[in-house]
């Protein structure tokens, strides 16, 4: 199951260029998906406002190599997802994002550059399994036990809502991955055929929702902490400081 390359025995249903052609599409609707969100949401006009009115309070300008220092430490925090402070979540949220990235990048590697090759490396395919493997456990573990509306509210751990649409899609994406790759290496082509077809339904849904889910927010945020450390060092932030920051003081 983990060394074979699940795209390529659908060159046989799928020319390669159509695959190709599909993850660009999906690609492309990531950023159009979240500028529609920022449209419609009016968080870049707000953003631009807070911009401007974070630089006419600021109380000294900042050099380029402090803005460049600071922009560092803001993709060092998002990679470590460093804003949350219980390890639960940062676990669950750690273990979806690399397994998202290492599935997502392997299986651009397979469908572009060996589609059509007689062998594919044996490490594509494994860590693509693997990647997907990592999502069904941090969304697993995020679904069912560390959501707010099921944690505190008492709700039952499958109701779903809008916002758990990213989280859900997501799984979907992964578990279907991993049953059509399984059930493509037992042999059956009708059935690999159909679960293909929910993998890439699932996969569609992820990629075509970002304007109603939470996707948007991965890039959000790097940006709001980003801003939010500009305005502490350059002394406009309007925040309060942090309770630490005061005990140590006292």
């Amino acid at each position: 199951m983990f060394t074979n390359n699940p795209f390529a025995d659908l060159t046989v249903f799928l020319p390669p260029r159509v695959m190709q052609a599909y993850i660009v599409l999906m690609i492309f609707a990531v950023p159009i998906g979240t500028m529609f969100d920022a449209y419609h949401k009016g968080s870049a006009k707000f953003f631009a406002r807070r911009r401007k009115k974070a630089a006419a309070a600021a109380q000294r300008r900042l050099s380029g190599m402090e803005t460049a220092s600071l922009a560092t430490r803001t993709i060092a925090e998002a990679a470590v997802s460093g804003e949350f402070c219980k390890w639960k979540r940062r676990t669950s949220h750690l273990l979806m994002m690399y397994g998202f990235l290492l599935h997502v990048i392997t299986t651009i590697v397979m469908v572009f550059a060996y589609s059509e090759a007689a062998r594919t490396p044996i490490i594509l395919p494994a860590l693509w399994d693997i990647g997907a493997l990592m999502i069904l456990v941090g969304g697993f573990w995020f679904f069912f036990f560390l959501r707010v509306n099921v944690v505190y509210d008492g709700h039952s751990p499958f109701h779903v809502g809008r916002a758990d649409l990213f989280v859900g899609s997501l799984i979907g994406t992964a578990a279907f991955a991993l049953i059509w790759h399984l059930v493509q290496t037992a042999g059956n082509p009708t059935a690999s055929l159909i679960f293909y077809g929910v993998y890439v339904f699932f996969t569609t849904l992820l990629f075509g929702s970002v304007f109603w889910s939470k996707f948007a927010h991965m890039f959000y945020k790097p940006v709001v902490a980003f801003q939010r450390r500009v305005e502490e060092a350059n002394g406009s932030s309007d925040l309060p400081n942090p309770a630490h920051s005061r005990t140590g003081r006292s």
